[in-house]
């Protein structure tokens, strides 16, 4: 068991957890409504690339779940925050259409005027092709940062598996030389984040995830407690050789109110 008798806040991975495609996980709807309930504050934390926010929010209505708008965290607007720091004035997106209203600060210069400061990379789809690839390799080699969104390998689609953000973010860095930086899960950054939204000290929270790495190992580094669910990409030999050692593995998020109670 969790191990605290104080409410904790709760930060919650989307896709995967709460639904996979447009089926919600049996159980889910009235799980989040009761650990809305039971928590001390919760954000809905997802390393999606490929929607907006607010597309994020509305396809979640849409499956039932009661969310707000403010409960959703996403790496765009961390993606933002760190250009903004870094002083970057031109951005190449390199992201999908629907997720530019969240970037939409950044100034988007085309890779054929002038030098580009960095390299935002999301989640392309089909759109991840030789021709993109090589256009970021050499906007690079150039001098260009790379700001990856997200790190995770792979995710789950309802036709199977698929590769995502980090494999083509790692196919870039080896061939640069250069490491990534990287604003979503599980970039510390991102979870001081969530929990700075809800005033809340890390060894006061949770993070619930189907993924082993980027969800539960890094929130444990990020001095979390982190909970695992059997549903979405979770794969048994992923965890074994993961070398992550979550607080608790679930059956699904239909589980975790009992585990706050």
């Amino acid at each position: 068991m969790l191990g605290k008798s104080i409410a904790p806040a709760v930060l919650l991975d989307i896709d995967g957890v709460l639904y996979v495609g447009d089926e919600p996980i049996p159980g889910a709807i009235a799980a989040l409504a009761e650990l809305q309930t039971l928590s001390a504050g919760m954000r809905l934390v997802t390393n999606t690339t490929s929607k907006s926010r607010r597309q994020i929010v509305d396809h979640l209505r849409q499956l039932g779940f009661d969310v707000g708008m403010q409960e959703v965290l996403t790496p765009a607007a961390l993606a933002v925050r760190h250009c903004r720091e870094r002083g970057h004035r031109s951005v190449k997106l390199l992201v999908g259409e629907a997720l530019r209203e969240d970037l939409t600060e950044l100034a988007q210069t085309p890779s054929t005027v002038g030098a580009v400061d960095a390299v935002v990379l999301g989640d392309l789809g089909e759109g991840f092709t030789a021709a993109v690839l090589n256009e970021a390799f050499r906007l690079l080699m150039d001098g260009a940062e790379l700001v990856a969104l997200q790190h995770n390998r792979y995710w789950r689609r309802p036709d199977g598996l698929v590769l995502d953000v980090g494999a083509y973010s790692a196919a870039l860095e080896y061939a640069t030389g250069c490491d990534a930086v990287v604003v979503g899960k599980p970039a510390p950054a991102f979870f001081a984040a969530a929990l700075a939204e809800l005033n809340a000290q890390p060894d006061a929270a949770v993070m619930i995830g189907d993924d082993v790495e980027a969800d539960v190992g890094g929130a444990i580094d990020a001095g979390l407690r982190g909970i695992l669910v059997r549903t979405g990409k979770y794969r048994k030999d992923t965890l074994e050789a993961s070398g992550v050692t979550p607080t608790e593995i679930v059956d699904s998020i239909a589980e975790v109110p009992g585990l706050l109670r």
